[in-house]
């Protein structure tokens, strides 16, 4: 045999070698990305790597932290400006047969605080929704860690403003003007929409579903222990300390983002399948309008008779909804043992319709916290959607995709929280619970979807098996 032949072979074989070789190291044991073999921006890898097995998850909770302890606290602090400026210094008076005694100074109060919570919040929504889609898109060839970094930078400056309004006592519009200064960069939307981005560049099909869940768990996490600290922390020491520390938690996480988070960007591979697309995103659409339209009727729903619950039943109740971000990961964790995404996404569903089911007709406090226990898997369908979109489009659309599911996102808020708000009035006379049961309802939708596409996709996987 030639010589040049002998070399050519052996060339090839060496080149063989090493692809498989770098294949291999791509993945770890766990089925999740090396990160050092994704790719990153050179410009912006962090000077320090993290001791724990941890990546964008810090992100995600301390971001959620710094938004759940703002947001309720914000609210309290309009209510009390307005309260001043028109001279009310009174109280609700609830009795346990649901009659309000009507006082004209409160609905004043309540009518000009909803004014202003409406203007807020539609004016990040407003810039928001144009910004998201931009810095997501943007994120897939600038990295991850850049879009990681502005939003919590803009959320920083937003609670700067507050602290200088609160200082000075300046006119509520400077509340607005932090709002849009948060907007401009992206606010929360962005940084979820990154932190998703990210795990899905760095997880493999199989592992993307339950990295997914852990961020949602950090959301409930989040959202627990700023409940618990917010309130009593305004209780006995006023609004100004517990924004400070929205202020350093806005900073910190900039900072750990620079420090620990790789600039990984999108990469081109994958498929597109338009129709699965978009079935799968008119079942994210029903799936998050229930859940918040529902969840804006908690609290009215207890209040009134015949539960007339107090405070201390009311934060149980809302600590009870917030575990189910725990049990949905741990039900979703071992469910995926026995069970296809699609199936586990259906259970938690189930669950959901279950639980609204039995909220619907609930009279006592035993059957509310029953229907509260049914929904400890209602979490479970949005970590199996989010992973199944962000399959079907190619890595170089993953910014651009969770970047519109985050603008979807804040949509879904302003459409279950007007709709079921608006309609909630005009149920009480016949029963109180029915939108309940309409969302219960509507939530087979959704499961039909996902039950027919895994049905599909299994039908198809057999066919293509037996032609092979």
């Amino acid at each position: 045999m030639d010589e040049r032949d002998t070399a050519a072979i052996l060339s090839g074989d060496v080149l063989s070698a090493t692809s498989t070789e770098e294949e291999l190291s791509t993945y770890g044991s766990c089925g999740l990305k090396d990160e050092a073999a994704v790719s990153t921006t050179r410009s912006w890898r962090p000077p320090f790597t993290c001791p724990l097995p941890l990546t964008v998850e810090p992100v995600m909770f301390l971001s959620m932290f710094s938004i759940a302890l703002q947001s309720p606290l914000a609210t309290q602090y309009v209510w009390d400006r307005v309260s001043d400026d028109i001279g009310y210094n009174g109280s609700r008076r609830l009795s346990c047969n649901g009659s309000l005694t009507p006082d004209p100074l409160q609905e004043q109060v309540q009518t000009l605080t909803a004014h202003w919570n409406l203007y807020i919040s539609l004016g990040g929504f407003s810039v928001g929704i144009l910004v998201v889609p931009l810095l997501g898109s943007w994120s897939d060839s600038a990295g991850r860690r850049r879009v990681l970094i502005i939003p919590n930078l803009g959320m920083a400056v937003q609670a700067a403003v507050y602290l200088v309004a609160m200082y000075l006592k300046l006119p509520l519009i400077w509340f607005l003007i932090g709002r849009l200064l948060s907007g401009l960069t992206g606010e929360f939307n962005a940084v979820v929409a990154a932190c998703f981005c990210y795990v899905a560049d760095i997880s493999d099909k199989k592992s993307l579903t339950l990295r997914v869940a852990v961020l949602e768990a950090c959301l409930g996490l989040a959202g627990i222990l700023a409940s618990v600290i917010g309130g009593q922390w305004r209780k006995a020491q006023g609004y100004i300390n517990p924004f400070w520390l929205v202020l350093a938690t806005n900073l910190a996480t900039a900072l750990y983002v620079y420090l620990f988070v790789r600039g990984i960007s999108g990469q081109t591979k994958g498929s597109f399948h338009r129709y699965r697309l978009w079935l799968y995103m008119l079942s994210f659409f029903l799936v998050v309008t229930i859940h918040f339209g529902s969840r804006d009727l908690y609290v009215l729903y207890e209040l009134s008779s015949p539960l007339c619950w107090g405070s201390a039943l009311i934060g149980y109740g809302a600590a009870a909804q917030q575990m189910a971000y725990l049990t949905s990961l741990m039900g979703l964790k071992l469910m995926q043992h026995c069970l296809k995404d699609s199936w586990v996404a259906v259970v938690g569903l189930v669950s959901n319709i279950s639980g609204l089911l039995v909220l619907s007709v609930a009279d006592t406090t035993q059957l509310m916290f029953t229907g509260y226990a049914l929904l400890f898997l209602f979490m479970a369908p949005l970590p199996v959607l989010r992973s199944k979109l962000s399959n079907l489009v190619a890595q170089s659309e993953q910014g651009a995709l969770f970047a519109s599911v985050a603008c979807l996102d804040s949509f879904c808020f302003l459409v279950g929280s007007g709709l079921f708000n608006s309609l909630y009035p005009l149920t009480l006379n016949f029963m109180k619970g029915f939108l309940f049961l309409c969302a219960a309802i509507l939530l087979f939708i959704p499961a039909g979807i996902i039950g027919f596409m895994q049905c599909f996709d299994s039908k198809k996987g057999h066919r293509d098996s037996l032609v092979s």
